[in-house]
């Protein structure tokens, strides 16, 4: 199972349908990959003169990943990115250094400006109940979930009308998630493009669903529509969605489309 993804730069969003899927690189525990110019065994290739050949490598270790700064003179940014403009610093030279984020965003300085690439570790462990001291090893959660992130919201939108009424089968489009969620703070700028890759993710990486034939047969309407429809299936048989988590949306009646834009999404 892989530690982390890497999506190279000059691709398309995760899953993106319009223009194709994206180019991943994963990464299991040990595993390593090197960034930079280009040249003998760099697989993360950063186009622009002013970066190094080989300018750093990336180290996947357990459910996080570890960057190197092979630059004498330049530090280099990881940025969270759900984390509202928070970000840390490698140093010149910097060997191994620890990165916890969930989603990140790898920034070099360059000629152009700045070169970046994503880096994405689905996962991350959370604490699902207390852990007895002399028990043996860790038990490991198959949907480690953060609860505090955007994709989570995403999937809480998805399964609210089952959650407010079981019998209710009618999921909501992309369209309508957006608007749900646009009132909280952290969802102002939220896209249809976001939405569909925050499902992306839940279905790939941290649900790892396998979609079958759905995926692969269907026009790409219908398959988004039977990505959603597994995605809330499973999120609501093994609880990994409550009522509880109702509570994290904007209150009912703000932010909602009217049944001609839902047709729409």
């Amino acid at each position: 199972m892989e530690t982390i993804i890497v999506q190279l730069p000059g691709t398309t969003q995760w899953g993106a349908e319009e223009t194709g899927s994206p180019e991943l690189i994963h990464l299991g525990p040990g595993d390593i990959a090197d960034f930079g110019r280009g040249g003998a065994g760099v697989r993360i290739v950063l186009t622009d003169p002013g970066i190094s050949r080989r300018a750093g490598q990336l180290e996947a270790a357990g459910d996080y990943w570890r960057l190197s700064n092979f630059s004498r003179s330049v530090s280099y940014v990881v940025e969270n990115l759900e984390g509202a403009g928070e970000y840390l610093t490698v140093a010149p030279g910097r060997l191994g250094a620890p990165v916890p984020f969930e989603f990140s965003r790898v920034v070099l300085p360059a000629l152009s400006g700045t070169a970046t690439f994503k880096v994405f570790a689905p996962q991350h462990a959370y604490l699902g109940e207390q852990s007895v001291p002399g028990g043996g090893e860790q038990t490991v959660h198959p949907f480690a979930l953060d609860p505090t992130s955007k994709y989570f919201l995403v999937l809480v939108a998805l399964c609210e009308p089952r959650l407010r009424d079981p019998s209710d089968s009618a999921l909501p489009g992309v369209g309508q998630i957006v608007e749900r969620l646009r009132p909280l703070e952290s969802c102002r700028d939220l896209t249809r493009s976001a939405v569909n890759y925050h499902i992306d993710y839940l279905a790939f990486a941290k649900l790892r669903l396998d979609l079958g034939e759905e995926a692969t047969t269907a026009a790409d309407g219908a398959r988004t529509g039977a990505k959603r429809t597994r995605l809330a299936s499973v999120a609501l048989r093994f609880g990994l969605v409550g009522e509880e988590h109702l509570a994290l949306l904007p209150p009912r009646g703000t932010g909602r489309l009217t049944d001609q834009q839902g047709a729409r999404a």
